[in-house]
């Protein structure tokens, strides 16, 4: 089932989200929704909270990427097969300098930055069947991850702008929140009572 994506200005966007354990109701058909409400939207990512629940899960799917003429084959490779559930996630190690990546999400539709993030790092999740993994990802793949892993400690991309370009997109924010948008996607807006 295709559920609505809540839009910027909704709490839960800003609530650290809470762990889950492999108790919690109804988590296989969770998933599934989803993955089919990331793929609907055309997304690489979903994070819990932006279905409205603020809990410590998210999906990524990169292989959109793959298709993108820059990459080596490795990275396009690996881009192809990173499908994955990340419960409970946390990031043990960064590394390496920072560089700019144009980042957008389906939260804040038709607004895209550049967000400067870590190119290297180390991590530690469950997967759905609440096995424990880590995992050492790079490029494309961990900025796809880091975006989604600020998106369960309550943090948005739009967080890491700059004071300049934060006011340069104040209006299109509030149009957001509002419901002042067209998307060919559900969405569930904060200042609107009803769901789209």
């Amino acid at each position: 089932m295709v559920l609505p994506i809540v839009a910027y200005g909704d709490p839960v966007l800003k609530v650290k989200a809470k762990e889950i354990d492999k108790n919690y109701p109804n988590l296989k058909e969770l998933i599934t929704n989803m993955q089919e409400t990331m793929h609907g939207a055309y997304g690489v990512g979903l994070a819990a909270p932006q279905i409205g629940l603020p809990i410590r899960m998210f999906l990524v799917d990169a292989s959109p990427f793959a298709d993108d003429d820059v990459l080596d084959d490795d990275e396009r490779n690996f881009l192809k097969e990173f499908k994955h559930t990340f419960i409970n996630p946390t990031i043990l190690e960064e590394s390496g300098d920072e560089w700019a990546f144009n980042e957008g999400c389906l939260s804040i539709p038709d607004i895209r930055e550049d967000v400067f993030r870590k190119p290297n790092i180390k991590v530690e999740y469950f997967d759905e069947d609440f096995k424990k993994h880590t995992m050492e990802l790079s490029g494309l793949a961990a900025r796809v991850f880091q975006h989604e892993y600020d998106h369960i400690e309550g943090i948005l991309f739009t967080d890491k702008l700059s004071g300049l370009k934060k006011r340069l997109i104040k209006s299109k924010l509030q149009n957001i929140s509002k419901g002042k948008i067209n998307v060919d996607y559900r969405m569930k807006f904060p200042n609107l009572k009803k769901k789209r």
